[in-house]
């Protein structure tokens, strides 16, 4: 029997996922993290990107959207808390392309006044998204 951690994933709104899994995979902003069981505890923040977790006894990885957020680790559990959270499955491909479509558009007019920090904010999150439903496919 493989190893274990404790991992729970919360949004704002809901928690996505709490329970066991062999490996977390979480988008640092340094580059992807991998946890294992008895990782040395460290605190950290997450870009927006896809958490990997392979869970016990199951051959796919599940996969959540987070649009960045906090992670924590401690010998036993991982907490990772994020603003917005997605089940891979639950991610909309079409609704991810018309925000990315509105952040390059906000971006391009120059004579608007509007918040670049924001925009480039939003159109990095949809090109997280994107490329979760991507991985999601491939592990499919």
């Amino acid at each position: 029997m493989a190893m274990t951690i404790h991992v729970d994933i919360v949004s704002a709104e809901k928690t996505l996922y709490s329970g066991s899994a062999e490996v977390v995979i979480a988008p640092g902003q340094r580059g992807e993290l991998g946890i294992y069981p008895r990782h040395t505890p460290l605190l950290t923040t997450l870009k927006p990107g896809s958490v990997r977790l392979k869970l016990p006894n199951q051959v796919e990885e599940e996969l959540i959207y987070v649009s960045g957020g906090i992670l924590e680790v401690q010998p036993n559990v991982v907490t990772i808390l994020s603003d917005s959270a997605i089940r891979g499955a639950d991610l909309d491909e079409a609704k991810a392309l018309e925000a990315m479509r509105a952040a390059e558009e906000t971006m391009k007019d120059k004579a608007a006044t509007i918040d670049y920090a924001q925009a480039q904010i939003e159109l990095a999150q949809a090109v997280a998204q994107l490329a979760a439903i991507k991985k999601l496919r491939k592990l499919s």
